[in-house]
């Protein structure tokens, strides 16, 4: 029976190293969104879209599958490559909702490419192409954290609000606990930078987060204008 286990586990290696194992039996996706003007406002700068500058709000990062114990898989099936056709009916919905700041400027494609086949390809059990960048954008739709963080008096307007405040404003906002990420200017100001949430598996509904990732965020936040 041993000999027989031992010769099994070879040939799913062997299969392995011949046909890409993707790993698909994650547990749960991050939903992030960045803020444009925390991004901006580092010593890297950033770079408008060919489209022009986006408008000042939270734009999307990523939908991220993720495992409960804080491991995540990435670059699952080198075979499945970015296809713009399969997107060519929400390009407008991504340029405005999803746009890249990364320089030099760009149309969005690299940026979209990368989150496809770094995390997307990870979530193909679930969600095809087509349905990924779909799903992220209703998602977009459902969480619109400017308004929320409005609601609560928080504001893009260059002043310091506490992390308890901004977090609050976003759990009461979503029903969901949210992570914050921070980064810091060249004035090494706490600025608010990524806020992430948690979704099912189906990329449809958010949940309760498992596990947040950790913040690096001091206790007065900045929230910087765009």
């Amino acid at each position: 029976m041993k000999l027989n286990f031992s010769i099994l586990s070879k040939l799913l290696i062997l299969q392995c190293l011949s046909v890409p194992c993707l790993s698909q039996d994650f547990d749960f996706f991050y939903f992030v969104q960045q803020w444009p003007g925390a991004y901006c406002d580092t010593k890297q700068s950033c770079c408008y879209p060919k489209t022009g500058k986006p408008t000042a709000d939270f734009s999307i990062h990523g939908l991220w599958p993720n495992y409960k114990d804080g491991s995540w898989p990435s670059n699952c099936d080198p075979d499945s490559v970015f296809d713009k056709s399969q997107i060519s009916h929400l390009i407008s919905s991504m340029e405005k909702n999803w746009p890249s700041l990364s320089c030099p400027s760009s149309n969005g494609m690299r940026f979209w490419s990368h989150e496809w086949e770094k995390h997307g390809t990870c979530a193909q059990s679930e969600l095809d192409q087509s349905e990924y960048f779909e799903a992220t954008l209703k998602l977009k739709q459902k969480v619109n954290l400017l308004q929320i963080l409005k609601n609560a008096g928080i504001e893009a307007d260059d002043e310091f609000y506490s992390l308890n405040s901004i977090t609050n404003a976003i759990k009461e906002g979503t029903g969901f606990t949210p992570g914050i990420e921070c980064n810091r200017d060249s004035a090494h100001n706490s600025q608010l930078y990524q806020v992430y949430l948690c979704v099912d598996t189906s990329g449809s509904d958010l949940i309760q987060c498992p596990l947040l990732p950790r913040s690096k965020c001091g206790e007065q936040v900045q929230f910087p204008k765009f």
